[in-house]
């Protein structure tokens, strides 16, 4: 705990510096400027479900606009967690330097997923993060994003339904990553310097839960529909 407790006082700049600027790329909504762009001024929030999210897109809106979406807030997730790795590749620490930076990165990840869910900038009401939080996965560490990635895409093609996958790989996301550093990245590697540390397999590992919770509980209706049987599959409207 004193180690954590010395890194943030002695890096409290950088820190700071990643949470503002990820939380404001978060607070950037696709969804909510697509919609108003391209409807009569329309808010995605007061049509179908009332998500900022590309699926409420796809029902509300059409094809076009949700793909724009997609490809929108992964971009957004993608330069936040981008600008994390570079602001955290400036501590001076003699820990391996590539663990400072996944640090950077987990910490961007969680700020532009809670300006994604709380954008400052459209009165603090925004989507669920899914695709933000997948756009986090792939640049910290590309093994788990394809695991996760083929597991959402079993579930689609089987279910057909959305907040399924997304509920479902939130609930994975901190087993599969505890997994691959702890199995592949360690103990293979134990005793040289090629070894991540236990401390950060704890801490990649907590990180993952958090984000991972916070996913789950946005979905909490979801969760509600589907114990009833009542969640709509994946459908878009014809434009």
């Amino acid at each position: 705990m004193n180690g954590i407790a010395n890194f943030i006082c002695n890096n409290i700049l950088y820190i700071l510096a990643v949470v503002v600027i990820a939380y404001l790329i978060g607070s950037i909504s696709p969804s909510i400027i697509i919609t108003k762009i391209t409807t009569k001024n329309e808010d995605i929030r007061n049509m179908g479900s009332g998500s900022a999210g590309f699926t409420n897109v796809l029902r509300s809106v059409g094809k076009t606009q949700a793909i724009l979406t997609i490809l929108l807030d992964f971009a957004k997730g993608s330069i936040a967690v981008l600008v994390g790795a570079f602001i955290f590749s400036k501590i001076p620490l003699a820990e391996t330097h590539h663990i400072i930076i996944n640090y950077g990165k987990y910490l961007a990840g969680l700020f532009v997923i809670l300006g994604h869910i709380f954008p400052a900038f459209f009165g603090f009401r925004g989507g669920k993060g899914v695709v933000t939080f997948a756009a986090m996965i792939a640049l910290v560490d590309w093994r788990v994003f394809l695991i996760l990635l083929v597991i959402a895409m079993i579930i689609l093609f089987v279910k057909k339904i959305v907040s399924l996958a997304s509920i479902i790989g939130a609930a994975l996301y901190p087993v599969v990553p505890f997994c691959i550093t702890y199995f592949i990245d360690y103990l293979p590697h134990k005793g040289t310097s090629g070894a991540v540390s236990m401390s950060y397999i704890i801490s990649a590992t907590l990180i993952s839960l958090v984000i991972g919770l916070i996913v789950i509980i946005k979905h909490k209706e979801n969760i509600k529909r589907l114990l009833k049987g009542e969640e709509k599959k994946i459908s878009a409207k014809n434009k």
